[in-house]
């Protein structure tokens, strides 16, 4: 997927045609037409004023590919409503689509720790997520998550007290992530994981064309979707939703 969020396939006259224009696009769904049709009746009618620009803005970024999707930015606003969820964490911001989803979501008392490697993705979007009267509920936290985590675990206060957690970060850290989080998030909250379906290529031949950077994660994600399917402390859900998301429920 080229890095404007647009692939181009060549037709039988030989005109290239675009495919996938949404900016970010990252779903699996085969038809670029039903797709649309999810963005046109469902996402972009109900989509918050302030995501919208956000979305907006962040297309002129050169990594815009990036962002989380549309539509997974409106499921993941509502699945933090229904759990009544106060106290989050995201681990990987960007320019904070997603971020500002769970910080509309949240009540007025919420709080979410944001964590990312660059502060000046993040303050790209932060004028948008201040206008939405929401940036009081963020707590940003720049540089690398595990020694935050560290530290946090050391601390048994921490233990079992966040609703939510969403990671989006470095695929080849997910398992190490995973072995903290899970001592964080509370009995029966979620941890949400991004791009678990990795470009559709957990399912591709070795010799498949990819990207570097798909390839190169592959089988980090391979080998994370495995530990998680074979983790008693978590009950999970694999949705089809942008490039894949897991649920997991943590159950003991």
């Amino acid at each position: 997927m080229a890095l404007n969020g647009e692939t181009k396939t060549e037709s039988t006259n030989g005109e290239q045609v675009s495919r996938h224009q949404e900016v970010g696009h990252k779903s699996l769904l085969q038809s670029d037409a039903l797709y649309q049709y999810i963005l046109e009746t469902s996402v972009y009618p109900r989509e918050p004023e302030p995501m919208k620009e956000l979305r907006e803005v962040t297309a002129k970024h050169p990594w815009n590919i990036m962002t989380t999707s549309a539509d997974e930015g409106q499921f993941l606003n509502m699945l933090l409503k229904l759990v009544n969820a106060k106290k989050t964490m995201e681990i990987g911001v960007f320019t904070g689509y997603s971020l500002l989803a769970t910080a509309l979501a949240l009540p007025d008392d919420g709080k979410i720790l944001a964590m990312d490697i660059n502060r000046e993705n993040y303050e790209m979007g932060l004028p948008i997520i201040e206008k939405a009267g929401v940036a009081h509920k963020i707590e940003f936290k720049e540089g690398p998550a595990m020694p935050i985590l560290d530290q946090m675990i050391a601390d048994e206060k921490n233990h079992g007290t966040f609703d939510f957690i969403f990671v989006d970060a470095d695929k080849d850290n997910y398992i190490n992530y995973h072995k903290r989080l899970i001592d964080l998030v509370k009995v029966g909250g979620l941890i949400g994981y991004d791009n678990t379906l990795w470009n559709g290529s957990v399912v591709a031949p070795p010799d498949a064309p990819m990207r570097k950077y798909v390839r190169y994660y592959k089988d980090f994600v391979l080998e994370f979707n495995k530990a998680l399917s074979a983790d008693p402390r978590i009950e999970i859900c694999m949705l089809p939703v942008g490039d894949g998301i897991t649920l997991c429920r943590r159950i003991k």
